[in-house]
């Protein structure tokens, strides 16, 4: 007879998987358990930047590049066309007022002038002959008045001598009245050439004046034409440096066209560039400052260029002391532009924590400097060295400024010696 068997109710290959199961729940609450707390990172000190909060002068100012020119720079521009003959000089010559830089030649200006020159030399030869001429019809007519007025004298004398006759019954009557007739005539060819003498004399000062006016305006326009040959010679406008020469022998230059610049010597000014995210904050007298020498020198805004090119606009800015005697054209200088007064605020100096941060928090160092932890703060502005601290800090509170890029989501750095 056959014997029953009882079936084991665990198997070797149960308990196994049971106890995988466990251990695998047990890893699963660990991690979470792991995952709910603060995360830690160790930090080597001698790789971090560790600043303390302090109080102290606070001013806003941005970085700015500024380029040295001359104080005033005259720009040379051909006022007439022509072909470079000379050049008297070479770029980079200091000139004195008046030195010729170079000598253009255009025929057809030349030929202009020699035009003019015979225009008014003609015009002057009309003028001699019909002064000439007038002069003669006034002699003339003079000549006329004369006889005119001889005529006349005596044929009152014949009236006179007549009228006392004919009173005395010597004359007949028709004799003493052929005699007034000739007395009145007389009269009126002298009434007559007066008034020819009159028109005359004004004709003659009106033609006058309107052939010294026509001389006048030839003249003038041959001066202009002498001027304009003149100026195919180029000369320096002020005392100054001569740059950008643009011009070899033989070149052919239009009218208008850019020949170079004199640059005044007196002085320098700096123009500077500036994001066109300030435009509304720059404005004339605000002042900068950089070092040269191991000096400080301060510098002011006196103009305002306020079209913007690629995204900057430049200002002019002058010194407000004495120039630095090393200083040359060209020079770039690195300014701090002022945006605001000085004040007294917290700071913390700036660092690369700001590029993840925004500035909303920082890690902040315990007590005893052996860990960093998250702070909430609020910066205000900034300038090239600090940061403004609203609020989150104290003065004396250490901080760490360095780049955060390999902190991720840390809440908590262990500072290792």
């Amino acid at each position: 007879m056959d014997i029953p068997l009882e079936k084991k109710r665990f198997t070797t290959k149960k308990i196994l998987v049971a106890a995988g199961i466990v251990a695998l729940a047990a890893l699963i609450v660990f991690v979470l358990l792991s995952s709910t707390g603060a995360s830690k990172l160790n930090v080597n000190k001698e790789r971090i930047s560790i600043n303390a909060v302090q109080k102290g002068v606070f001013q806003e100012n941005i970085p700015v590049n500024g380029i040295v020119l001359p104080i005033t720079t005259i720009y040379l521009d051909a006022l007439e066309g022509g072909r470079v003959e000379e050049k008297f000089v070479e770029d980079g010559a200091v000139m004195k007022k008046g030195d010729p830089i170079l000598r253009l030649s255009n025929t057809d200006l030349e030929l202009s002038l020699v035009n003019q020159e015979t225009q008014v030399y003609n015009l002057l030869t009309q003028m001699q002959i019909s002064q000439n001429a007038a002069s003669q019809n006034t002699i003339m007519k003079l000549n006329n008045f004369t006889d005119v007025e001889n005529s006349l004298i005596e044929a009152k004398r014949v009236y006179d001598l007549n009228k006392t006759l004919f009173e005395k019954d010597v004359i007949a009557r028709q004799e003493f009245i052929q005699s007034e007739n000739a007395y009145n005539y007389q009269k009126q060819r002298m009434n007559l050439s007066r008034e020819i003498l009159k028109e005359d004399s004004l004709a003659v000062k009106q033609e006058g004046n309107q052939i010294t006016s026509s001389y006048a305006r030839t003249q003038n326009a041959l001066q202009l034409m002498r001027r304009k040959v003149a100026d195919l010679v180029v000369r320096a406008p002020v005392d100054g440096q001569l740059t950008s020469l643009d011009a070899e022998i033989g070149q052919s230059k239009n009218k208008g066209e850019r020949l170079g610049q004199i640059d005044v010597l007196s002085g320098f000014k700096v123009r500077a560039e500036i994001d066109e995210h300030y435009i509304s904050r720059i404005y004339t007298g605000q002042t900068g400052s950089f070092p040269f020498n191991g000096e400080n020198y301060q510098l002011e805004i006196k103009k305002v260029f306020t079209q913007v090119t690629n995204g900057r606009f430049q200002v002019d800015m002058v010194f407000n002391q004495e120039i630095p005697e090393e200083i040359r054209r060209g020079q770039s200088l690195q300014i701090r532009l002022a945006l605001s007064q000085e004040k007294q605020a917290l700071l913390i100096p700036k660092g690369g924590f700001f590029q993840v941060t925004g500035g909303n928090w920082i890690y902040k160092i315990s007590d005893d400097g052996s860990t960093a932890y998250k702070a909430e703060i609020r910066l205000g502005s900034q300038n090239t060295e600090f940061y403004e601290v609203l609020s989150g800090l104290q003065p004396g509170d250490k901080v760490l400024t360095s780049s955060y890029d390999n902190y991720g989501d840390v809440e908590e750095l262990v500072l290792k010696e």
